[in-house]
């Protein structure tokens, strides 16, 4: 069978260094970092005690305040983000098929902030089990896409990936393949996450993978850079709008790329440690490139997972080399954690986001907060850091790797009708 094409016909974002999708290209290309000193909770017993907030985010502005109750703050994100997406869209779901409609999701944790509050709660109390009714439609992942479902009318698949900090390029690759057998004709995508509380940071601190860097939060994300010791947590979500191509054109859709490809495969290693020789960000790549029949020598950036952690980031750079090999040196790589800290599910979504719009604008975000190079990495290679860079961008490839050996990446180049 011929399968469809799938292009890109709305964004939405909500990160720590932008409310919208202009606000956060606009910081990512000045480097802004997102980091500061947590106001969520009291750190003062905490190793870490800073990550990327949200700013000036109110749920109000979305939904009534009887209903934002009702929702885990990863579920709020969701739905801002979404709102974003589908009006940057322009889509009239009255005049469309929201049979042929779905919404796929990804969450790593979910909501994690409603467990723990429930939980306090109940310890605190004499034993008896007085929980909150919203207590599960709060916390499970799968709420988000059966919120968005509900609030749009759409009938269409509709379910929640998970796989750590995969998770929201998984669903982009389910939408995608879902539109290109014919089985329907848009999905909303995306992913949302909200740990940046007591149990969040401090679950991460006890594995030792969050920077303790707290004397100078704003550079604490460096990825590839020598003095790299962990990542920034991060929070919010991004939302991206698939949709088959004719579909698209037959009502008048601005189209910002097209994605072409992806790729999965799993490290089979260590349950929180990537593949030393990084075997399974190799294979991810090469089977992403493969799906969109394409060669190396296509891509021109990549948007790296590039968590800042001392095995990761050498992992990666690793499988690069390994798989581009010449072609590598001719490559744009950055990791757009190093300002906004990494939002674990959510982090697909919102650097699919950046691949995309570098892949529209013909510039290449930059690494930030580099100071030391690491003799570990090929110094030939253009790590973009510190300032963005112009230059044409055919197609970039994003990479996001989870926590079990998940590995994803999708492929997203510019539209040619």
């Amino acid at each position: 069978m011929e399968l469809k094409r799938v292009v890109v016909t709305g964004l939405g974002a909500l990160t720590p260094i932008g409310n919208t999708v202009p606000e956060y290209w606009d910081a990512l290309l000045n480097g802004v970092s997102g980091a500061g000193p947590i106001t969520g909770f009291d750190t003062e017993k905490f190793k870490t005690k800073f990550a990327c907030e949200l700013k000036n985010f109110n749920p109000e502005e979305f939904m009534d305040r009887k209903e934002a109750r009702k929702l885990d703050p990863f579920v709020q994100y969701a739905i801002a983000s979404t709102d974003e997406a589908v009006k940057d869209s322009q889509l009239d779901f009255s005049t469309l098929d929201t049979n042929r409609i779905g919404v796929i999701w990804g969450s790593g944790i979910g909501g994690i902030k409603t467990f723990l509050e429930e939980m306090r709660n109940f310890f605190s109390g004499d034993g008896t089990p007085r929980i909150n009714p919203f207590f599960i439609p709060k916390m499970i992942i799968d709420i988000v896409p059966g919120h968005i479902s509900i609030k749009y009318g759409l009938r269409g698949p509709n379910f929640a990936t998970v796989s750590a900090c995969a998770s929201s390029t998984n669903a982009m690759i389910d939408a995608y393949n879902y539109i290109r057998l014919g089985m329907t004709d848009l999905i909303i995508s995306g992913g949302s996450e909200a740990i940046i509380n007591e149990a969040g940071i401090g679950g991460f601190n006890a594995m030792h993978a969050l920077s303790t860097r707290n004397d100078d939060p704003a550079t604490a994300s460096r990825p590839f850079d020598k003095d790299r010791e962990g990542f920034v947590a991060g929070e919010g979500a991004g939302t991206i709008i698939l949709e088959e191509l004719e579909h698209a054109k037959k009502r008048g859709a601005k189209i910002y790329a097209e994605i072409v490809g992806g790729g999965m495969s799993a490290d089979a290693n260590h349950i929180t440690a990537p593949h030393p020789q990084g075997l399974g960000a190799k294979m991810v790549m090469s089977n992403a490139l493969n799906d969109a029949r394409m060669n190396t020598s296509d891509i021109d950036y990549i948007n790296v997972h590039g968590t800042s952690t001392p095995l990761g980031d050498i992992s990666e750079i690793s499988a690069i080399l390994d798989l581009f090999g010449e072609h590598a040196y001719n490559l744009n790589i950055s990791s757009t954690k190093s300002m906004t800290g990494h939002l674990l599910g959510a982090a697909g979504a919102i650097e699919a986001i950046a691949a995309i719009l570098a892949v529209k604008n013909d510039i290449v975000p930059p690494t930030i907060n580099h100071f030391t190079d690491d003799p570990q990495f090929d110094a030939n290679l253009n790590f973009t850091f510190n300032k963005a860079e112009k230059r044409t961008v055919r197609a970039a490839l994003s990479n996001t790797f989870g926590f079990g050996g998940h590995n994803a990446s999708v492929v997203f180049k510019k539209y040619e009708a």
